[in-house]
């Protein structure tokens, strides 16, 4: 086993390393950190790679940080397999070229958003792991209860992934009335009996901090067995460097080898965008990764300042409400990991120590709602980070723009968010490529509310056939009354007995 398929936590922790099926079963490291690679590895020519299909890649890449002896090549080729089986594009995610730059169509799998990429995968792994840990047995077999936020896409994602799996019960809490009413219906209309929506009244850092809450609870967590879907889990941040990879090499194929690219990504919680500087330190080369925030920018304000914090000095702590909801929070989880490295390498003389300024950051942050970092960490950071953020107002020009001058090409409210910070940034020497996250569809209200005047658009043919069947089918969801703990904690018993299960 190598370095990079051993994982540690990005707070300091005297627990030994753990293997890839201990680290995606657990999902949350103790003390709320978060697992990473021990070493990232590196990949010697990357040009070695460029003639091979995704699924391809995607064995290549994940063969690197999971160990034979862990999966073995026959049966991490079939879980690929089946993983991306489901998607509709041929090549999983397509580059489209539009208006002078590229458009990396994410949103080809089953719910129509990035979040398939990896929740397929991760989805595929929870039942692998837990049918060979069940083979044989007559008694009680070893179970995992999933808990996840969503501020939209990873809802739908992580259901579609795991419903219906045997072993696993499924409970995803969303804030209630704060994701598109397509998103919900992709939730709630999921009616399998392993599958629990919870809609609480709060917003979606309510809900994060509950699921993270629940994991940090020892008794609780070791009674159901808690397993994550959410980004804080590295099987979906390893998932997701493939397409980084798969579409520098599309590129690759009509603008040479010596094309420069970047990447613009809409980002929220920062999974997305990690997945790419994991690619960048693998040996891809990406000249520079851009982070795209909407009003709730607290990743565009830490690369302006350095300072990481949940509002600016004397403005209330509150998430804006906008067009492109999923990217609606206050922080950004997956952030803690680009730290981790950030002061491996600048400040720290171990991986011990660079745990521990983790954990006096997010302890100062969780206390005083900002953390300041040394500039040299700031600094080296900004070698391969940019940043942008975009208005509801520019968001919805984007989208109008883009139409009339791409053919009648439709993008969602996220993927205009990427794609209003990649014209901003247009240069000739650079090639940009702009992540789109979700299919325009369900996003039914920015659309129209930027192409309503255009003459040739209906959005009854934006509109997929599987999402007008959603209207039609029966909800199951279950209403939380405010963001509290024990609330959550008592409907996950109340449902998992209704499930059958005895704990």
């Amino acid at each position: 086993m190598t370095k990079s398929q051993e994982y540690l936590s990005t707070r300091a922790s005297k627990e030994p390393y753990l293997s890839f099926e201990a680290t995606v079963l657990r999902g949350l490291a103790p003390g709320g950190g978060l697992f990473i690679p021990a070493e990232i590895p590196k990949v010697e020519d990357v040009t070695a790679w460029a003639g091979k299909s995704f699924e391809e890649l995607a064995f290549e890449i994940f063969s690197l940080y999971i160990s034979r002896d862990e999966i073995s090549a026959d049966e991490l080729k079939e879980l690929i397999r089946h993983s991306y089986s489901t998607f509709r594009a041929e090549t999983v995610t397509p580059l489209v070229k539009v208006d002078g730059l590229y458009v990396l169509e994410l949103f080809h799998g089953p719910t129509y958003a990035f979040k398939d990429v990896a929740l397929q995968f991760v989805g595929n792994l929870f039942e692998f792991f837990l049918n060979r840990r069940n083979a044989g047995k007559s008694g009680v077999r070893e179970r995992l209860t999933v808990v996840g936020a969503t501020s939209g896409d990873t809802g739908s994602a992580a259901i579609y992934g795991l419903r219906g799996k045997q072993d696993v019960s499924i409970f995803i809490l969303h804030p209630l009335g704060k994701v598109s009413p397509v998103q919900e219906l992709q939730m709630t209309t999921v009616t399998d009996s392993n599958v629990h929506n919870f809609a609480v009244k709060g917003n979606f850092d309510d809900c994060q901090d509950i699921v993270k809450t629940l994991f940090d609870d020892v008794e609780f967590n070791t009674k159901h067995h808690l397993g994550a879907v959410n980004s804080i889990n590295w099987a979906r941040i390893l998932a997701q460097i493939t397409y980084y990879f798969h579409s520098y090499f599309s590129l690759v194929k009509t603008a040479g080898p010596d094309v420069k690219v970047r990447y613009v990504v809409p980002t929220g919680n920062f999974g997305d965008i990690l997945a790419g500087f994991y690619a960048k330190r693998m040996g891809l080369p990406i000249d520079k990764l851009i982070v795209a925030t909407n009003s709730n920018d607290i990743l565009d304000r830490f690369w302006k300042s350095g300072v990481y914090e949940k509002a600016p000095p004397g403005v209330a702590e509150h998430v804006d409400e906008t067009l492109s909801p999923a990217m609606d929070i206050l922080i950004s989880s997956n952030f803690e990991r680009l730290l981790w490295y950030l002061a491996r390498e600048q400040l720290a003389d171990s991986a011990e120590q660079a745990g521990e300024y983790i954990q006096k950051w997010m302890v100062e942050l969780k206390m005083n709602g900002r953390v300041t970092v040394p500039e040299k960490v700031l600094s080296a950071g900004l070698l391969e980070f940019g940043s942008e953020r975009v208005s509801d107002n520019e968001t919805v020009s984007t989208i109008s723009s883009i139409y009339d001058s791409a053919d009648g090409y439709v993008l969602d409210p996220h993927s205009a968010v990427g794609v209003a910070a990649s014209l901003r940034n247009l240069d000739s020497a650079h090639t940009y490529i702009s992540l789109s996250t979700a299919h325009p569809a369900k996003f039914g209200d920015a659309v129209d509310m930027a192409l309503k005047t255009k003459a040739e658009y209906s959005f009854d043919k934006v509109m997929p056939d599987e999402f007008k069947l959603l209207q039609t089918l029966p909800k199951n969801v279950t209403v939380i009354d405010k963001p509290d703990i024990s609330l959550v904690k008592t409907a996950i018993e109340k449902e998992l007995k209704e499930e059958g299960i005895v704990f």
